[in-house]
């Protein structure tokens, strides 16, 4: 908090905290009280008066009350005396006083406190904060709109901002007020909101046991740590993967599995020759002589969702590469990852013996051939939501199993090295193929964009629009790439379509798609299915696909929680 503001606080402590007094605990918090712990350890930074510490530790909670202003940290002190307070002068963002502490919270109040943190400050407080919560701990943060007419020092806020750092920091969101409320002490410019973040319980299981799985499982190759991280971004990027579930598995094709688990491997095999496993005679199980080095050819980027490989004696290889890496994930990690102190398999792997084919399309129905991989879904949900905590455990883990591995040593190599090698090659954010599919169009007939309406007539207006973010979701699929005028896609930017937006150019979205890719509509229809929620693999519908598109935009605000455009 700024100087200017703990002077003004400190000079005015008697007539602020009079104000504040007047209006009851219960009234101003009535929109969050459902989630005020019964007992534990209480936070409440700028505590003010000390009206919200009070009721708090009469609740039953011991709290630790923070106040940089002296003025009404000791008026405070006098007046709101009780054994389960304790009062600290300290402030965001460093919180230093409250560390030192060593205690971790199940709830954390800022109330009428957050329009104080400069923006640049905000991150590394929310950060601070979120370190201090127990696990379900809640962080419960009122935000003030409108002017201010004294000497304070105030900054715009929003819930958006709410959401962004509650994903960037692992934390779960609930806006517990869904319209701005009045101001209790009756200024009429001044509205409020209130944002709960909670910091997701180790009672459900997921993350214990995964960082059971990561750190703490003593197998000596890497096998468990691909196979985590592979589910990890099948988690992360494709919902519509899903082939099977109820309120405790979920089902996706094992061939996904061994696809992503190949691409993983090949940098490291194929480019690096790092050693992954502690036998050297013994080698890698899933690499076959008429398997895997039969595809060197193949880069990672050419193995994407959707691709078509009619070249008989390269699907063959393909095929038999799969095969052997689906086997190997069955008897191998998914055989030896159990419940801690038992012999109960976390993941279950049914794998079938699919025909080699002709050609090879990787769409979700040849993904299945090769059979189910059933896990948890507790874990699946915490991958889908958590994956930025997630992967660096995963990756510093892999490190340092590598570097303990006898040939690896000989080659000196640094962890510069390994994490170069083990970088995940996200799709290029590569637009060349659908401008061209774009001005090829506009040869034949007009081509509008897909947000306006209007129609395009140079290539200088011409813009190709990620209709879902590449910064927030990397992909370049083709029902996500859509044409648009260079000025609205500026203006778009990295936001998000609302819905309102998105469902009124519906119309517009499907004909370009059956425009532009009725000729391809295999990858079109390959790449929807993997990407998007609640797609059959037969879908042949253009319709379906624009319904998945909305859910998934839905479900993306709601895990992301993203700005929107309209």
């Amino acid at each position: 908090m700024s100087t200017e503001n703990i002077t003004y606080y400190s000079k005015q402590a008697e007539s602020l905290s009079t104000q504040y007094d007047n209006v009851c605990f219960t009234e101003v918090h009535s929109d969050w009280l459902k989630h005020l712990p019964e007992k534990g350890w209480a936070l409440d930074v700028g505590a003010g008066s000390g009206r919200d510490a009070l009721y708090l530790a009469k609740h039953g909670l011991s709290v630790v009350a923070v106040e940089p202003a002296e003025g009404m940290r000791q008026l405070a002190q006098s007046q709101k005396h009780h054994p389960n307070i304790h009062w600290l002068d300290d402030s965001l963002p460093e919180l230093q006083e409250v560390f030192a502490l060593q205690i971790k919270f199940d709830l954390i109040l800022l109330s009428a406190v957050w329009m104080h943190i400069a923006p640049s400050n905000r991150e590394r407080a929310f950060r601070k904060l979120s370190s201090l919560l127990k696990p379900n701990g809640k962080l419960v943060i009122s935000l003030r709109h409108g002017e201010c007419h004294d000497e304070r020092v105030m900054y715009d806020v929003s819930t958006s901002e709410q959401a962004q750092l509650a994903n960037k920091f692992g934390l779960t969101y609930e806006l517990a007020t869904s319209q701005l409320a009045p101001d209790k002490i009756g200024r009429a410019d001044v509205s409020w909101q209130t944002v709960v973040l909670t910091l997701p319980d180790d009672g459900t299981g997921a993350f214990p046991l995964i960082r059971n799985i990561v750190v703490n499982d003593n197998k000596a190759s890497t096998y468990k740590l691909a196979l985590l991280r592979a589910l990890l971004r099948i988690a992360e990027g494709h919902p519509g993967a899903v082939i099977d579930h109820n309120d405790e598995c979920i089902v996706l094709p094992l061939g996904l599995v061994a696809l992503y688990w190949m691409k993983l491997y090949k940098p490291l095999v194929d480019t690096f020759s790092i050693q992954q496993n502690s036998n050297t005679k013994k080698g890698l199980s899933f690499i076959k002589e008429d398997g895997w080095p039969q595809l060197s050819s193949l880069a990672n980027n050419d193995l994407f969702l959707g691709a078509s490989y009619t070249n008989s004696k390269l699907a063959n290889n393909l095929h038999k590469t799969l095969k052997d890496i689906s086997s190997t994930i069955r008897d191998m990690p998914a055989k030896h990852i159990t419940l801690p102190g038992t012999k109960e398999r976390v993941f279950s792997v049914e794998v079938k013996s699919p025909r080699i084919p002709p050609s090879i399309v990787l769409d979700k129905a040849y993904l299945a051939s090769f059979g189910s991989f059933i896990l948890p879904k507790t874990i699946w949900d915490a991958m889908a939501q958590f994956s930025v905590w997630i992967e660096p455990a995963l990756l510093n883990e892999w490190v340092a199993q590598m570097e303990k591995y006898q040939n690896n040593k000989k080659m000196a190599f640094t962890r510069q090295h390994y994490f170069d090698a083990l970088r995940w090659d996200n799709p290029l954010r590569n637009t060349t193929r659908v401008r061209k599919r774009i001005e090829e169009l506009m040869l034949e007939q007009s081509v509008y964009c897909v947000w306006s309406g209007k129609r395009l007539n140079y290539s200088a207006q011409l813009a190709v629009d990620h209709a879902i973010p590449f910064a927030r979701w990397p992909n370049n699929d083709l029902w996500n790439l859509l044409p648009s005028l260079t000025q609205i896609n500026l203006k778009k930017s990295d936001r998000l379509p609302s819905a309102i937006k998105l469902n009124g150019c519906r119309s517009d979205i499907i004909s370009w798609w059956q425009s532009a890719w009725k000729n391809n509509d295999t990858e079109f229809f390959a790449q929807a299915t993997l990407a998007l929620p609640r797609l059959s693999p037969q879908n042949q519908s253009f319709d379906d696909v624009f319904s998945a598109f909305a859910l998934q935009r839905d479900r993306l605000r709601d895990l992301q929680q993203l700005t929107e455009w309209s």
